[in-house]
């Protein structure tokens, strides 16, 4: 049998403003019918802090932060929801369309349908990396905190401890959707509490996954922990959408069209930093 092909972009390390460009990029090009569906990771370098495209209220004080001697960066995400720190953690990016892989009629103009059936990788790959992961209850987030990891919504995954694990957002054009969200992996419980005034992601999947099942193959240390994670992950992904991945790093006229989508942070500027 023979599956429809998605574009898997190989991790990118990169600052905020064009990990946000890419994103952005990606869901205009699939919906103008250039781009197929596509499946990225990315991790944030600098340290930065997104905040939802509606969010309009945040402490002053996030406009000096710092965090080992630079700037932390606020930008805007292109999707909603508050504040989430980009600090150890791994970023996904889905963009697809309705009636693409497992988004079926069923799912169609369901938001909470289509969050499940585009999260569902992400329940598979961590149950096989030993971190099983249910639904969060909350019909929408806290406003009275800038914090998305204080809040599981029904689009947001939580671990058996009661930990929200990855939290998620949506943007939708027209029938094309990009769904991005936050897993941390390694985060800085003191830079968090000094952010948010509390330590609000746990002690992160790795260090959790370490407590409860040591001697877990997922923590192998013949491979690098977090290839090994994206690795069970795009394999999840190819057998939930029903799809076949095939890498494909953007291009040096993609990232030129990339970079002109890049917004500035909305704290004072710094140099941006080419992806690795």
């Amino acid at each position: 049998m023979s599956f429809p092909t998605w574009r898997l972009i190989p991790p990118i390390a990169a600052n905020g403003r064009l990990q946000m460009a890419v994103d952005s990029w990606l869901l205009q090009e699939h919906r103008a019918g250039r781009q197929p569906p596509s499946l990225r990771f990315y991790t944030w370098t600098p340290v930065a802090i997104s905040l939802g495209y509606h969010q309009r209220r945040w402490p002053r004080r996030w406009q000096e932060l710092t965090w080992q001697g630079e700037p932390i960066a606020l930008i805007r995400r292109p999707t909603g929801g508050r504040a989430v720190l980009h600090q150890g953690d791994l970023t996904y990016a889905v963009v697809t369309s309705e009636g693409c892989g497992n988004l079926t009629a069923a799912t169609r103009g369901d938001r909470r349908a289509t969050y499940e059936a585009i999260s569902q990788f992400l329940v598979e790959g961590w149950t096989r990396l030993g971190v099983p992961l249910n639904y969060g209850q909350e019909r929408s987030p806290d406003r009275s905190t800038p914090n998305c990891f204080d809040t599981a919504t029904v689009a947001d995954l939580v671990r058996p401890d009661g930990v929200k694990a990855i939290g998620s957002a949506q943007l939708r054009q027209r029938h094309s959707i990009l769904q991005h969200g936050s897993i941390p992996i390694d985060p800085c419980p003191q830079l968090c509490e000094r952010i948010f005034g509390s330590s609000g992601r746990g002690s992160g999947m790795r260090r959790y996954l370490e407590a409860i099942a040591p001697d877990s193959a997922a923590l192998d240390p013949r491979q690098p922990w977090l290839e090994r994670a994206i690795a069970v992950l795009v394999e999840a992904a190819e057998q939930c959408f029903r799809v076949r991945l095939v890498p494909e790093p953007l291009t040096e006229e993609e990232w030129e069209q990339i970079s002109r989508l890049a917004s500035p942070p909305l704290n004072p500027e710094k140099p941006a930093l080419r992806p690795s």
